[in-house]
């Protein structure tokens, strides 16, 4: 089911250099989506429109058919979005249990156990976590945020391979298992082979590289 749509959306700065043209796209729940592409193509300018941190030159973004920009960036951001970074983007003076329960409404003890954490690791600083650990800590602030859309830019950029996988194991399993819509802006063909959609951005242009069946 489509929970969101990009209609005609172009981007530029300073209404120059034109970063994004004419992006026409449905994404829909319980799928992942990798959006490959290189450096400076756009792909994290696509993440902060379709997040309601920016606002597209041209075209619209709809979540539910509905304008982004008229139900309101901050609501949307707030209500609709949560955002998993490469540098994780955590609290450093805080706890994963801390960081979690700024986003949990619910005791965020479970959410941090579900991605793998032990009781002992929810009561360390973060920084005395490892870099996987840290990200399983974003990715559960972002579980406990209860969003529909998650939107994850080089989540495993700063990992090595094996906690990399894992890593991509827990987006796949918040698309699948949860029922979330999942984008995740990547430089790995291992991690975009995984999803159920392959993205490329080029010269501004988005086209679809690869669409798995359903079931596969």
């Amino acid at each position: 089911m489509s929970i969101l749509e990009l209609k005609n959306v172009g981007y530029s700065y300073d209404n120059k250099r034109k970063v994004l043209k004419n992006i026409s796209i449905s994404l829909e729940i319980g799928k992942m989506y990798a959006v490959l592409g290189p450096s400076g193509c756009g792909k994290t300018t696509l993440l902060s429109l379709i997040g309601g941190l920016d606002s597209p030159n041209e075209g619209h973004i709809l979540i539910d058919d509905k304008n982004i920009e008229q139900i309101g960036l901050s609501y949307h951001r707030k209500r609709n979005i949560a955002f998993i970074f490469q540098s994780y983007n955590l609290i450093d003076y805080l706890t994963p249990k801390e960081n979690v329960a700024l986003t949990c409404k619910l005791p965020p003890e479970q959410v941090l156990q579900s991605v793998g954490l032990t009781e002992e690791e929810c009561k360390r600083n973060v920084l005395k976590l490892s870099g996987g650990q840290q990200q399983r800590v974003a990715i559960a602030r972002a579980l406990a945020a209860d969003a529909r859309v998650i939107l994850a830019d080089e989540p495993t950029g700063n990992l090595d391979e094996d906690t990399a996988v894992e890593i991509t194991d827990m987006l796949k399993a918040c698309a699948h298992e949860m029922n979330k819509c999942v984008v995740v802006v990547t430089h790995s063909v291992e991690l975009a082979k995984q999803a159920d959609v392959i993205l490329k951005l080029k010269k501004g242009e988005i086209q679809v590289l690869e669409q798995k069946e359903a079931g596969r």
